[in-house]
């Protein structure tokens, strides 16, 4: 029997991460291994994917002794990092370099970076429609990781640049459908009449999966991916057919959201004004494309099968 390849995940018991663990888990005839990163072996999560098969090691992506050691051995890694944990695009691009540099060191032979596109591409800084942010940024947590792309080509690394977008799951957070003062359900959203380039969060891993079984063809390339263009309106209806209540859309002005007080409401202002003003963010994202690397791609539909418990419960 051919020994399996071992792919390292980062972020195994998180969102992206855990979509990609639980794709090799469940392909046992697919010819790769999982090796779960964590920076807590014993959480529950970290115990379930061990329970299932798992090898899981404790490393932090901002040691790289530790993390080159993690990656010894393997034939690739899924390489994620969460902006929401700091802030800081500094910080992102820093913990970027330190996996490139452990995985050269380690020589993987296939690395995932799980990237988003660069919004100053279309809409400059000196583009007054939003404001600049952190003085060189219109959305920080995209831009900084486009800028850190370019620690993994410099080191050599064999990658794939992986350009996720809006999660569905967040609906199931904040941005669930609300309640107005006559009790009837709106789904607040800053997109105007603009279609959105959503995707289940889950399917990013399964995604990832695809790329890693075509293998080589696939090194150097980046992909852009999504799992359906929806407008405002188009979300709204297939809530309310999921919920059995209608909801109505409420588009909402980039300013009104700017001008909101909680932390990250001017970055989430500038992400949506680019979601809706930029078409080649939609443009770039071919479906079927998608779908021809991971088939059970899910529609929002779908998507909302699987999850309607959740706005209920």
């Amino acid at each position: 029997m051919t020994e399996k390849k071992i792919i390292v995940v980062v972020g195994a018991t998180g969102a992206q991460g855990g979509g990609l663990a639980r794709a090799i888990l469940a392909d046992p005839d697919g010819g790769f291994a999982l090796r779960a990163l964590t920076r807590n072996a014993s959480s529950d999560k970290a115990r379930e994917l061990a329970a299932r098969g798992a090898e899981v090691v404790e490393a932090d992506i901002s040691d790289e002794a530790g993390l080159t050691k993690a990656f010894e051995g393997a034939y690739g890694a899924f390489l994620v990092t969460n902006f929401w944990d700091h802030g800081s695009p500094q910080k992102e691009k820093e913990d970027a370099a330190t996996m490139a540099q452990a995985a050269r060191s380690a020589g993987l032979r296939h690395v995932i970076w799980s990237t988003l596109d660069d919004t100053r591409d279309h809409i400059p800084l000196g583009d007054d429609r939003m404001p600049t942010l952190m003085g060189t940024y219109k959305v920080p947590h995209f831009d900084a990781k486009a800028e850190a792309d370019q620690v993994f080509t410099e080191a050599g690394v064999p990658t794939t640049f992986l350009r996720t977008t809006f999660y569905w799951d967040n609906f199931l957070g904040p941005m669930r459908p609300q309640r107005d003062q006559d009790g009837r359900l709106t789904l607040p959203l800053a997109m105007g009449d603009s279609k959105l380039a959503g995707i289940a969060v889950e399917d990013i891993g399964r995604t990832a999966y695809g790329i890693f079984g075509r293998g080589a063809e696939f090194i150097g390339r980046t992909v852009s991916i999504a799992g359906e263009h929806l407008t405002g309106a188009d979300l709204a209806a297939a809530l309310t057919r999921a919920l059995g209540e209608e909801v109505t859309y409420v588009p909402v002005p980039f300013e009104a959201l700017r001008a909101q007080e909680w932390p990250g409401a001017e970055e989430s202002a500038n992400m949506f004004q680019y979601y809706a003003e930029v078409p080649e963010f939609i443009a770039v994202r071919d479906l079927d494309f998608v779908r021809g690397l991971n088939p059970a791609l899910q529609t929002f539909d779908q998507w909302l099968e699987e999850h309607k418990d959740a706005f209920t419960g």
